[in-house]
């Protein structure tokens, strides 16, 4: 290991053993969990035609609904220095890694960067909104798909971005087959830790489907050369509804994300950190 290794470990180490750190982190479980929570009900309200079809299911549509609420400015901060704190946390978790199997190692930095990079997405979003800016992801994916197109060799970069998306979502489905994800879980056991179990491996299934479903549009939108077919997360769960038998399918989903976000805040309590 070389000096600036072994410092950067130093340092990852310190700050995981920094008690304000650990809490703050598993406040972003929380509030990942709440986001979660939020787009799973408009994914429902899509599909049953309640209410909220013009709210985005994804991380805008959950942030702008956070901000419509009561102290809406105080909870996007608590989003964002939250989420903020778990990416970091992620980051360390990544350069902490010491497994003795050098494949194995680079996989779960890979992980721990790529989940960092989505926690810092949302923070992202949420402090955009926080500072008096909108944000509309689905309207960002097909403006980035748009440039992509447009560029020489843009189309083989959104099919790479479309295949790791729905590798992305592969993985997800696989953890909660696997319930990999009780690793990371201090299972209290009895029926609280089956409960946990249980709605881990609903919640990862149901995610899994959204993202998969995303990434396979932005294959679409590569080969159809038409930007305006990945949408995000919206655009995948929209597209379930026209499935057949499609509401239901997207209520499962939608119902299978509140599930998750449940998952997320037993996470917040019992997450190993």
């Amino acid at each position: 290991m070389t000096s600036a290794s072994a410092s950067a470990s130093a340092a990852a180490d310190k700050a995981q053993d920094s008690t304000a750190f650990r809490v703050a982190a598993r406040v972003g479980y929380v509030v990942l969990g709440l986001l979660h929570l939020l787009i799973g009900v408009i994914a429902i309200s899509i599909a049953t035609g309640t209410g909220g079809g013009g709210d985005s299911a994804d991380q805008s549509g959950a942030v702008g609904q956070v901000a419509k609420a009561p102290a809406g400015m105080v909870l996007l901060w608590v989003i964002v220095i939250g989420l903020a704190a778990l990416a970091v946390w992620q980051i360390a978790e990544a350069i902490g890694e010491r497994d003795s199997d050098v494949k194995k190692r680079w996989a779960h930095r890979a992980k721990d960067v790529g989940t960092a990079v989505a926690y810092g997405a949302i923070a992202i979003t949420a402090f955009t909104v926080v500072s008096g800016g909108s944000s509309d992801s689905s309207e960002q994916s097909r403006t980035m798909s748009a440039q992509l197109l447009a560029t020489p060799g843009g189309i083989v970069v959104l099919v790479i971005i479309g295949l790791a998306v729905a590798v992305i979502g592969v993985a997800f489905i696989v953890r909660g087959f696997t319930k990999a994800f009780m690793k990371n879980i201090s299972s209290p056991g009895g029926t609280a830790g089956r409960g946990i179990e249980t709605f881990g491996m609903v919640g990862y299934i149901a995610k899994g489907i959204a993202v998969g479903v995303a990434g396979i549009l932005f294959l679409v939108a590569a080969f159809a050369h038409d930007p305006n077919a990945a949408g995000g997360l919206d655009a995948a769960l929209r597209s379930l509804a026209g499935l057949p038998f499609g509401q239901i399918v997207l209520w499962l989903v939608g119902a299978g994300l509140v599930v998750y976000g449940l998952f997320c805040f037993a996470r917040a309590r019992y997450a190993r950190m």
